[in-house]
């Protein structure tokens, strides 16, 4: 798939160019999205010339994983990094992270809803997940804002630096945001 641009309210997103490699760089820098994400830990140079140049456009061509670079839509700094990624039985998993500089907005709640959105009306998916390493509060919050029911806790489902941890999962179906499913569902009887 050739990359997609998508637009919000706010919010331009698009894929990354070589000319966000030193943003990106600068934004990894901070200790807590290499907690909380699986970028590497110490972040390098190479590593965010390794993403801009091969991670991402591979991604968009293979149609493994599509990665968008977050700005304000009327131009200016790197604000976030969103994609979808591992495709399986429809479903499709959302991840994200934002710069400390721009947390606290309410970007990535714009973000995730504008992704969600593009999934599920030209991708097909039935579901899109979002995990988090439990403790990653801010990541919840936005996942809730941006309408995931929190289905629970997967014991050692994230693997984050060589060590497994427990993480959150929650998902959103098209149903939840008022678009039609390209399957029917048939959700599980109350208490069940």
């Amino acid at each position: 798939m050739e990359p997609v641009t998508l637009t919000t309210e706010r919010l331009l997103l698009r894929t990354f160019t070589p000319d966000d490699i030193d943003e990106v760089y600068a934004a990894c820098q901070d200790p807590e999205i290499q907690r909380w994400t699986t970028v590497p830990s110490p972040y390098a140079r190479v590593d965010a010339e390794g993403f801009v140049g091969r991670m991402v456009p591979d991604g968009w061509r293979y149609d493994m994983e599509y990665t968008w670079a977050v700005r304000p839509r009327g131009g200016g700094p790197l604000v976030a990094a969103a994609s979808l990624h591992h495709p399986r039985s429809g479903a499709w998993e959302i991840g994200f992270w934002t710069a400390a500089e721009h947390r606290g907005q309410g970007y990535m709640t714009e973000v995730a809803q504008a992704v969600a959105h593009w999934s599920f009306e030209r991708l097909g998916c039935t579901r899109l997940e979002w995990r988090a390493e439990v403790g990653n509060h801010g990541s919840r919050a936005v996942a809730e804002k941006a309408g995931f029911t929190i289905e629970g806790t997967l014991r050692a489902a994230l693997l984050n630096k060589g060590t497994l941890r427990d993480c959150w999962v929650g998902a959103l179906l098209p149903s939840d945001i008022a678009l039609p499913s390209l399957q029917p569902y048939l959700p599980s009887p109350s208490g069940a």
